[in-house]
């Protein structure tokens, strides 16, 4: 993602205006029609203004610990309507606990835990994290 990681700062995405900008740029070159947003750790910068600026564009969505849920409101997250599987590790206890207690306020979640797994859950227990994600995708339409 732009200005993360080793790749060099970039002016548009300084603003979360900017971000929702420029995934939906990705989305549209990339083609991709309602797609499912999975969204770890960092890329919350990107996602949760995007799922709360243009939700109505995802499948779904999966946060897994993501950064930022604190910058929004429980009435922002009430509006939002798109399927979303909350995802963490059991052993992540500041961002997936801190993240659970934000995105609760979305309508339309479910939770799931990924046992003796921390902030990388995918990582540590891949198994049970792609089975938790596997079974929210069968369930969208």
């Amino acid at each position: 993602m732009p200005g993360y990681g080793d790749s060099p700062p970039a002016e548009m995405v300084a603003t979360a205006q900017g971000r929702v900008a420029f995934l939906d740029h990705v989305l549209q070159e990339l083609g991709m029609r309602r797609p499912v947003l999975v969204s770890p750790s960092m890329s919350g910068r990107f996602a949760l203004p995007f799922l709360l600026a243009r939700g109505d564009q995802l499948a779904g969505f999966v946060p897994v610990a993501p950064v930022g849920t604190k910058d929004y409101t429980v009435e922002q997250y009430r509006q939002v309507q798109t399927p979303t599987l909350i995802l963490y590790g059991d052993s992540d206890t500041s961002l997936g606990l801190q993240a659970l207690q934000s995105l609760q306020h979305l309508p339309r979640h479910h939770v799931a835990v990924v046992p003796n797994a921390g902030h990388a859950c995918y990582l540590d227990k891949p198994e049970d994290f792609h089975r938790a994600l596997l079974g929210f995708l069968r369930q969208l339409k």
